[in-house]
């Protein structure tokens, strides 16, 4: 049995009669069996966290903090209580603007780039508004990449933050994040990750990259929806206000004094996503045990080969970078004169499954004279067959739809 029939074999989805060519990874995987098994041991057990001395709730509470631990193990953090669960990678990037926001003031400096994605660009555009920063935005090259070589001018001692996407989820394109630490190390900027694209391709290492904050969320690395991690330096989130304010995130409150609990908890109001956490703690201990250079290998052969087939269209433009070299196994691309909502629709009905738009980038799409595209994205349990359904797909729409 191959590696990649040893993976299915493991995702429910592909036990099911006659499944599509699941190609819309970038929006949300498919979920693994171990988180699904996670999560409904913790139902059949089901109790609240923190503070019950009760067994249920013990053994709660107990699941919850081995999924922070192994969370925090999956990035190499410094310590468990660096990770904050969150809803997902929009909350832990809106948490991040909104608790860095009230340290800021009138005329400090956020740096962004013009292809992040919404979750990392609107947060910024309404803090502009509330607290009158000023946000500077790096440039994209024509193949989609972030001009990195801007930084030097864009960068400046007003800098407070950089806040930029890990890769594109429009162009796959994988940013050079040393470039942009060094940079924000000389101005003493903080940095912000966003990795919703990067961690299903293997563990991520906080410590290597060098940043001050990585988000993510666990349905598109094979766990459960609603459940997300902001992962922050200790000695940084110490020193943030919380986003949220309610149960669980306070230290005393009274009608005259107010005091906040330590982080993680000063960022987890409320009742937290228990079942969804304790999956998620699942998801990413199995992919620590998978053999990533041997899955590698296998993603930059089915993107070569997804590449070199759509070269063959003379109607399509592709949307980022033509070569292998630092980026994922996501493709965006154009056909000429057919909208990609109706290229999708036509694949749709061959059992393709992908997706057409803006893809929450509309700066990106601006930057590169486009409307939209048609997106494939291809995951660790995607084989040949699947980019070669896409292209007999592709070539099928073009006489129907022309």
């Amino acid at each position: 049995m191959s590696l990649i029939e040893q993976l299915r074999a493991q995702f429910p989805f592909y036990a099911a009669a006659n499944p599509c060519h699941y190609l819309d990874n970038a929006a949300t995987s498919q979920i693994h069996q171990q988180a699904l098994a996670a999560m409904a041991g913790q139902e059949a057990s089901r109790a609240n966290v923190h503070r019950s001395p009760y067994r249920l709730a013990e053994a709660s509470t107990h699941a919850y903090g081995e999924a922070r631990a192994r969370v925090a193990r999956f990035l190499n953090a410094a310590a468990n209580d660096e990770v904050v669960f969150t809803s997902g990678a929009t909350a832990a990037l809106n948490l991040v603007a909104y608790s860095v926001g009230e340290t800021l003031q009138a005329g400090d400096e956020v740096l962004i780039s013009a292809a992040e994605h919404h979750s990392n660009f609107v947060p910024w555009l309404r803090l502009r508004e509330r607290s009158g920063i000023r946000l500077r935005v790096l440039p994209l090259l024509p193949d989609g990449r972030i001009a990195t070589a801007s930084l030097a001018e864009l960068v400046t001692e007003r800098c407070r933050l950089i806040a930029i996407t890990h890769c594109s989820n429009v162009t796959g394109a994988v940013t050079d994040v040393a470039a942009v630490v060094a940079a924000a190390r000389k101005v003493g900027a903080l940095v912000l990750l966003d990795g919703a694209q990067q961690v299903q391709h293997g563990p991520v290492d906080v410590q290597m990259l060098g940043a001050d904050f990585y988000a993510f969320s666990s349905h598109k690395c094979f766990g459960p929806t609603g459940v997300g991690v902001l992962w922050g330096r200790q000695a940084v989130l110490e020193r943030l206000p919380p986003f949220m304010t309610g149960g669980g995130m306070v230290g005393e409150v009274s009608l005259e004094s107010l005091s906040f609990a330590a982080p993680p908890a000063r960022f987890e109001a409320g009742t937290p996503p228990v079942a969804q956490a304790i999956g998620l703690g699942a998801a990413v201990d199995w992919l620590m045990t998978l053999p990533w250079a041997e899955i590698h290998q296998a993603e930059s052969a089915l993107l070569a080969r997804l590449l070199a087939g759509l070269a063959t269209f003379p109607a399509v433009r592709l949307i980022g970078p033509a070569d292998l070299a630092r980026r994922l196994p996501i493709v965006s691309f154009e056909v000429r004169g057919i909208h990609p909502h109706d290229v999708c629709q036509v694949l749709g009905e061959r059992q393709v499954a992908l997706r057409g738009g803006n893809h929450c980038a509309q700066p990106l799409f601006a930057a590169l004279n486009s409307a939209g595209a048609t997106r494939a994205s291809l995951a660790l349990y995607n084989d040949a067959a699947d980019v070669d359904a896409l292209l007999a797909g592709l070539e099928d729409a073009l006489k129907v739809l022309s």
